[in-house]
């Protein structure tokens, strides 16, 4: 994953709007900086580094585009136009005149976030090269109920039915839970972990394959104990009713 060293700057005038998305770039490991408006904008970034910028179309004062023009014309920071207008017209306009990409209200979380880490690797190529995630958290072994977890081996074993057993995909998504516990990690970032995988578990169907292993692993699925939902951040492995072995 991108880490927290990425510094995005959230230039929006809706309190609510702009809370959401920093809750997103906060789940994602990146740093949020927020701005009302263009002009509050353009003074975060005379004093801060800043890698992108999400900017919204419709800005009290100063217009989203033009701040987007201005921008453009004298840096290479990543801009990203998050707007209300969705026509191909305003699209192309857009990114004619200064966006690197164009997301549209509203967007589903793993839209936005994806297209960020697009931008980011582009215009900053050394990123492409950096390890994804800090795994030194990540346990060698796991109790789930009445699940064993050998994650070093890639082993699962149900002790009350052992003919019971995880699909690729599930153990792979209970891997990528398991590399930071008790942390909440993105569906964003779990596409990218199921390499070729995601194909087939696009968008909001994450959210199936997590049902799926809850419907395994979890005595209740409806009350899950141990894969969590955090609201706008995604899914955490809860250990507090489990255990883990080094």
């Amino acid at each position: 994953m991108l880490n927290e060293r990425i510094r995005i700057l959230i230039v929006e005038d809706d309190p609510d709007m702009a809370e959401l998305i920093s809750d997103l770039v906060e789940a994602e490991g990146w740093t949020p900086l927020t701005a009302p408006s263009a002009e509050e904008a353009a003074g975060v970034i005379s004093r801060e580094t800043v890698h992108l910028v999400l900017v919204d179309h419709n800005l009290p004062g100063t217009s989203g585009r033009t701040f987007a023009q201005r921008l453009r014309a004298q840096t290479n920071i990543g801009i990203v136009m998050v707007t209300a207008a969705g026509s191909a017209a305003d699209r192309v306009l857009g990114l004619e005149t200064a966006a690197d990409d164009y997301v549209v209200k509203p967007f589903e979380p793993i839209e936005l976030t994806a297209r960020i880490k697009a931008v980011l690797r582009r215009t900053i190529p050394s990123l492409k090269h950096e390890p994804e995630i800090d795994r030194k958290h990540e346990p060698a072994a796991l109790r789930l109920g009445d699940w064993s977890v050998d994650l070093k081996n890639r082993r699962a074993v149900c002790l009350n039915d052992p003919a019971k057993s995880l699909t690729s995909a599930e153990f792979a998504l209970l891997e990528i839970l398991a590399e930071t516990p008790n942390l909440p990690v993105s569906r964003a970032h779990i596409l990218d972990r199921l390499g070729a995988e995601s194909e087939r578990y696009i968008d909001r169907n994450v959210d199936v394959l997590v049902l799926r292993l809850r419907r395994k692993i979890e005595r209740n699925p409806d009350l899950p104990r141990h894969i969590q939902t955090r609201r706008s951040k995604g899914y955490v492995l809860s250990t507090d009713d489990g255990e883990l072995s080094p």
